[in-house]
């Protein structure tokens, strides 16, 4: 009888082996493709089984929680969100749990756009835990740890992969480390008796030939002009910051009397730079400010096409306004 006992126990074993290593290399008929689900922080493998159970990814519960067990992983499962493009096995899911391979979405932040921007951009996500919203400029900066400063321009545009139920405050931090890096990066290896005392004047400006020009090869250009009417004490006389400081009231157009009122970021009424940056600069713009080109330019004016007419003297400037925002031959 000891010998019958033990032969049908060695018999279950190896039918519990047997239906174990069945179950981990099928596939599983998942409820829909793609499939996507949440582990929990501190959820267990028993507790993740039995949702997964639940929503028909296994006919039961128990036999993927033993697996795991039996392969040592029952406690090595991350949180996040998981997304399967195809069927797997248990044996292929688990060790995707194991891993922590969750699933990462996109979000663009585009250079030039602004911390209000950036704002909305993160409440209209669906991903995005939403935490931000209702709180004034003071307590976004108590959030976010930058107390001491303006929040415009201190965030990289960049593309940002997160996993969904990420906090808007992780990744508006995430951005703010990027552009604090890139700024202290660029600010040790300037160029040599550049107009600027510290590094939140070049960013500053890089804000600002951000927003003039889209032309890569010109922000050199545009970043030398701006340097050379800060060295001999030019107004910088930029729209961008006039619009900037009109705030909502922008509708598209720029007026006389837009130019005359006096804002803290009307570079028209006020000299040197604006109190605060105007929009979040990219790594060109910074590059341009830091490495400007070398050129005796102090005008600009756009020609229409995207790119710009840069002159030496007012009166070339004031031939090239005829020619290219006026529409008047040159005399």
């Amino acid at each position: 009888m000891l010998r019958a006992a033990f032969l049908l126990a060695l018999l279950a074993a190896a039918a519990g082996v047997g239906w174990l290593a069945w179950f981990a290399h099928r596939p599983l008929a998942l409820p829909a493709v793609p499939y996507e689900f949440t582990v929990r922080p501190g959820a267990s493998l028993k507790g993740v089984a039995r949702e997964l159970a639940s929503q028909g990814v296994f006919p039961e519960a128990e036999s993927f929680w033993i697996l795991g067990r039996s392969l040592g992983k029952a406690g090595s499962i991350r949180a996040g969100t998981y997304r399967l493009d195809a069927p797997v096995t248990p044996l292929a899911l688990l060790d995707k749990l194991a891993r922590g391979d969750v699933m990462l979405v996109p979000i663009l932040f585009v250079e030039g756009t602004t911390f209000r921007q950036w704002l909305a951009q993160l409440a209209a996500n669906p991903r995005v835990r939403h935490t931000l919203a209702g709180k004034d400029e003071a307590q976004v900066r108590a959030a976010l740890g930058i107390e001491d400063r303006s929040l415009e321009g201190w965030f990289f545009p960049d593309t940002y992969r997160f996993s969904p139920g990420s906090s808007d405050v992780e990744i508006l931090r995430r951005a703010h480390l990027a552009m604090a890096r890139r700024l202290d990066a660029a600010w040790k290896e300037r160029d040599a008796d550049l107009p600027l005392a510290t590094p939140y004047d070049a960013l500053i400006l890089a804000s600002i030939v951000e927003k003039e020009t889209a032309v890569p090869a010109e922000r050199p250009l545009i970043a030398s002009v701006f340097l050379n009417r800060l060295r001999r004490g030019m107004r910088l006389q930029t729209d961008p910051t006039v619009i900037y400081g009109m705030g909502s009231r922008y509708d598209g157009n720029i007026r006389r009397k837009d130019l005359e009122e006096d804002t803290p970021w009307n570079t028209y009424t006020r000299a040197g730079l604006p109190p605060t940056p105007i929009a979040m600069p990219g790594e060109e713009a910074l590059r341009a400010v830091v490495h400007p080109a070398a050129s005796e330019y102090l005008y600009f004016v756009a020609r229409g096409d995207g790119s710009h007419e840069f002159s030496r003297t007012l009166e070339q400037h004031n031939r090239a306004v005829a020619r290219y925002q006026l529409h008047r031959a040159p005399s």
